[in-house]
């Protein structure tokens, strides 16, 4: 039997043009079907027979709403005076929905989109027209398309926060810098003061003192006279340890700011030099392993950054660590160069590391990234830390 079935009851004779419009319905993929004013089926084409699952011989006849569209997607009964297609030939209005399912022969739904148009022959309705294809996977694309859109979204908002979180984190942390370098001018002015000042102002009266008795030498008795030379010699002398101290002083005010080791002698020295010298200030026993001797030299910046980081990291193990031994080891691996600090101190929660007030790792993170860098540190309560900057080989290369 072909395809597109009448009811026996309309058969009579085919046109030509009926035969041809069999023929087109025949061939397209989007299901047609036609029903009489009680909703039964008048005819149907192959592609609407497919898609419900039975032989159009067996669709004629029978009340299409019943046979297909019964119920809602969620299996809700769908009650045939709601239904929109039949609405098209009682009240004659047209429609087309996406929203709705047709259910096949072995109970199974699938999407559809559908338009009914009503059937007027002689100025009066006798039925509609039905057209609907399967958009089964047009919903499932647009869910797909919906789920990545709500997750695109969702990595947005993240991204966003997390953005926001590191901007106000930067500004914490450029706030901190500013502090530390307000306290870093104030502690040098002080020393500046306190120390340089008080010097300067003693050999500024020793001075006065000698201009003083020079004066007076020539009205002094000559045993007077010798008396006060040895005087004036004992202050000069005096004076020569105070400009001693004043220069050391310098020195180390000078060191502070940059140590001239690491302009001398380089990155490596430098950096053994203030293991040496913090493990010394702090009675704490270094085990120092370097080896990269004969390395080429970072340039200058690079050099004062990983210095700095250097520096930080002593400073965390001076102040929280608690700790008895020092282990520093330098080396390349990988094709990175690896500056480890460990040290056998009480440890640290990550709460305690990843805290937005930990200013000094965010700062020491910081200059790492600046280097195409990272800084990682593990540290477990009770058993210590360890503190890794690792680099690519390039910075001294």
């Amino acid at each position: 039997m072909h395809a597109l079935t009448r009811s026996p009851s309309l058969v009579d004779s085919l046109a030509p043009w009926e035969h041809r419009l069999r023929l087109l319905l025949d061939s397209t993929d989007e299901g047609v079907f036609g029903i009489d004013l009680d909703g039964n089926c008048m005819f149907i084409n192959q592609a609407a027979a497919r898609m419900i699952g039975l032989p159009a011989d067996e669709a004629l006849g029978r009340n299409m709403h019943a046979l297909t569209h019964h119920s809602h997607a969620d299996g809700a009964p769908y009650p045939e005076t709601h239904c929109p297609i039949f609405n098209a030939f009682r009240e004659a209005m047209p429609c087309r929905l996406d929203n709705e399912v047709f259910w096949r022969s072995d109970g199974s739904s699938f999407a559809v989109e559908y338009s009914s148009h009503p059937i007027v022959e002689d100025g009066e309705v006798v039925g509609a027209v039905i057209a609907f294809v399967d958009i089964t996977e047009r919903k499932r694309d647009a869910e797909a398309l919906r789920r990545a859109h709500d997750e695109l979204e969702a990595r947005v908002d993240r991204r966003t926060r997390e953005l926001s979180q590191a901007l106000v984190q930067l500004r914490e942390l450029s706030a901190y810098s500013e502090r530390v370098r307000e306290d870093e001018r104030t502690r040098i002015a002080r020393e500046v003061h306190d120390e340089l000042g008080s010097l300067l102002v003693a050999l500024k009266m020793d001075v006065t003192w000698l201009h003083k008795r020079l004066g007076e030498q020539a009205a002094r008795t000559p045993d007077a006279a010798h008396a006060m030379r040895t005087q004036m010699r004992s202050k000069c002398q005096n004076m020569g340890m105070l400009i001693e101290t004043a220069v050391g002083n310098v020195a180390r005010i000078i060191t502070d700011l940059r140590p001239s080791i690491l302009d001398h002698q380089g990155l490596w020295a430098a950096l053994e030099w203030q293991a040496r010298e913090f493990a010394q200030s702090a009675e704490i026993a270094l085990d120092w392993r370097c080896e990269l001797s004969g390395a080429l030299e970072p340039a200058d910046e690079t050099a004062m950054a990983i210095f700095r980081i250097f520096q930080e990291m002593l400073s965390n193990v001076g102040r929280h660590a608690r700790a008895t031994q020092l282990q520093v080891q330098i080396d390349r691996r990988r094709g990175c160069l690896r500056l480890q600090v460990r040290d056998n101190g009480v440890g640290a929660t990550a709460q305690a590391l990843e805290s937005p007030t930990a200013y000094g790792v965010m700062g020491m993170r910081e200059r790492a990234r600046q280097l195409d860098g990272r800084l990682t540190i593990h540290s477990v309560p009770g058993a210590g830390t360890l503190l890794m900057l690792q680099l690519p080989c390039k910075v001294a290369a």
